[in-house]
């Protein structure tokens, strides 16, 4: 898991490995200065026990410039370390969420299907900045923290080896209830973030549905989900900090107890009544280095209280990182596909490979290039699982898809891709003008190929209404347009890729019926070497098609021309009676 996470540190290296360095000569300068300052205390203390007639005034000059230059320096040491830390650790949470968001972009959609929406927004936002703070308290204080621990012991034991113990001692009681925390602490976070991820998906889910909701006037329904979610994040990070609050008075408590055992053995040390010799500059300066020792613990408390907090983050972060694509690279990529013919070759598919049952079972078809092919079936038959692998969405779990000829597992997918278009049933728009989202289907479209497309998918006329034109603002995700006008917009940004195989997933369902014929009659005209795969409902949108497949449970049930199957295929006779001919005795 931290190799995996430390490989998005790239270009923040040397910030990242500078910043304990420098926190180092930070924890240094803290040792020195309480031993410096025993010196100066010493030297008052000598002559009040008649011990020298002066104070040497030079020495105590010298010893307190070098205090005042450690402090200086502690000081410079201190704020370079955090700059350095903020650096390397907002760097390094930068190309951290690059790399999950570039390998999210590589996921095919049977990766996809394993996350939901709002648990990749979760981990992108909230996980990213957990293991962003644990870095940067890491790379400041698991070093400095040791650091001052080891070296404040290495001086207790130089002034008084039993001291030495009772520091050891202390730190050794305070790890273990450092220990305890973190054990109990863990399993509350981790769920907590899972209830992160519910909760966000309530957000998602309501304003992306916003308009169904105050039409049902649900408003207060959704209040409640949202009210009961955040209640769910509220009572796990209330029982994870109840824990955590425990560690600091734990730190007091020892901390005063420990100073009480200093004064305590050191004043009968000095007066002789147990052995040791220990005067009371030393005694000061044990105290200092016991707060010394005691915060180096609690620093790495600290440390350890934001590693458990982003260890469920950074398994999650790691999980995105790690996924692989159900879709591996050709060895050797073709890079052309010759035209638009399209094969099935004993094609079976299921989404999990624990599925027992596959949604396409034993599916053979040819479609020459140029061919209009219409696919007729029920909510469920596998209409759109069959189209999806044509662009290879998703892979075949038996047998063979071909395009031009070539199995589409060997061809590199964005040249696949870009000769296979697919206006897809949920019509999907970008924030930007007209032009913009136009231009998803060919980036260097001039207006005038625009102007074609949208010519094509009878979608120039509302354009040119619309104030400004092609450079009208659609508004997040086209809320300015309706329903049939983002078909026909999606239809156009497909044309003009200039695809060899075009596939319309029931695309034209918010069209009038002569606005469809009108598309299918401009799809013919300007686009006869297309090969055009229409997946509709309504029977006056296939039924000049060259073939129409009918299909049933996830197989072809009859394939051919409208009145052949009129009369020789009962589902598609039954489809067409409840749709024309009952119209038509009404």
């Amino acid at each position: 898991m931290i190799k995996t996470l430390l490989k998005s540190v790239r270009e923040y290296k040397v910030p990242s490995i500078l910043c304990p360095i420098v926190m180092v000569g930070e924890a240094v300068m803290e040792i020195i200065i309480p031993f410096l300052m025993t010196f100066i205390v010493g030297q008052f203390e000598a002559l009040a026990k008649g011990e020298i007639t002066e104070i040497n005034v030079g020495e105590i000059a010298i010893c307190a410039s070098i205090m005042v230059i450690c402090a200086v320096f502690a000081l410079l040491c201190g704020v370079w370390g955090g700059k350095l830390a903020a650096k390397a650790s907002c760097g390094f949470a930068h190309n951290l969420r690059e790399d999950m968001y570039n390998n999210l972009q590589s996921y095919s959609f049977a990766n996809i299907d394993n996350y939901s929406t709002a648990s990749l927004i979760t981990r992108i936002t909230t996980d990213v900045a957990n293991v962003q703070n644990a870095f940067q308290m890491a790379i400041r204080m698991l070093v400095r923290a040791p650091i001052l621990f080891i070296a404040s012991i290495v001086m207790t034991i130089f002034i008084e080896p039993t001291m030495a113990l009772i520091f050891g001692g202390a730190a050794f009681v305070l790890g273990i209830v450092v220990c305890i925390c973190m054990i109990k602490v863990v399993p509350y976070f981790r769920t907590m973030f899972t209830k992160y991820d519910s909760m966000n998906s309530v957000v998602q889910e309501d304003l992306t549905a916003i308009r169904v909701v105050k039409s049902f006037v649900r408003e207060e329904r959704e209040i409640d989900k949202m009210k009961k979610a955040s209640g769910d994040v509220y009572t796990y990070s209330v029982k994870a900090e109840r824990i955590l609050t425990v560690m600091m008075p734990c730190v007091t408590l020892v901390m005063f107890i420990v100073n009480l055992v200093i004064l305590t053995l050191g004043s009968n040390m000095e007066i002789g009544n147990i052995a040791g010799n220990v005067s009371p500059s030393q005694i000061q300066t044990l105290i200092q280095y016991s707060a010394q020792i005691l915060s180096g613990v609690m620093m790495v408390a600290m440390c350890l209280n934001f590693i458990s907090l982003s260890k469920g983050s950074m398994d999650r972060i790691c999980e995105v990182l790690n996924e692989k694509t159900t879709l591996p690279k050709p060895v050797n990529p073709v890079y052309e596909v010759a035209d638009g013919t399209v094969d099935f070759e004993n094609v079976s598919f299921a989404y999990s490979q624990k599925a027992n049952v596959n949604v396409l079972q034993d599916i053979n078809l040819h479609i020459s290039a140029g061919e209009t092919v219409g696919i007729i079936g029920a909510t469920g038959a596998g209409k759109t699982s069959l189209v999806s692998l044509i662009p290879r969405l998703y892979d075949v779990t038996q047998g063979t898809v071909k395009v031009g000829g070539v199995d589409v597992r060997e061809y590199n997918m964005d040249t696949l891709r870009n000769k296979v278009a697919m206006v897809l049933q949920k019509n999907v728009l970008f924030s930007g003008s007209v032009a913009e989202n136009l231009r998803w289907g060919d980036e260097n479209a001039t207006e005038e190929d625009l102007r074609i497309a949208a010519r094509q998918a009878c979608a120039e006329e509302f354009i040119d209404a619309l104030p400004g034109g092609f450079d009208y603002d659609l508004g997040q995700g086209g809320v300015n347009v309706s329903g049939g006008q983002k078909q026909r917009l999606c239809i156009a940004r497909a044309l003009l890729k200039k695809p060899h195989v075009i596939i319309f997933d029931d695309s034209t369902s918010a069209v009038d019926t002569k606005t469809d014929t009108q598309i299918r009659e401009a799809l013919a005209k300007y686009a006869p070497q297309t090969t055009k795969i229409i997946i509709a409902q309504r029977i006056a949108s296939v039924q000049d098609a060259d073939k129409i497949v009918v299909l049933d449970e996830g197989k072809i049930v009859g394939i051919g021309k409208h009145d052949e199957l009129v009369k020789t295929n009962e589902i598609y006779r039954e489809v067409y009676e409840s749709q024309v001919k009952g119209g038509e005795n009404e």
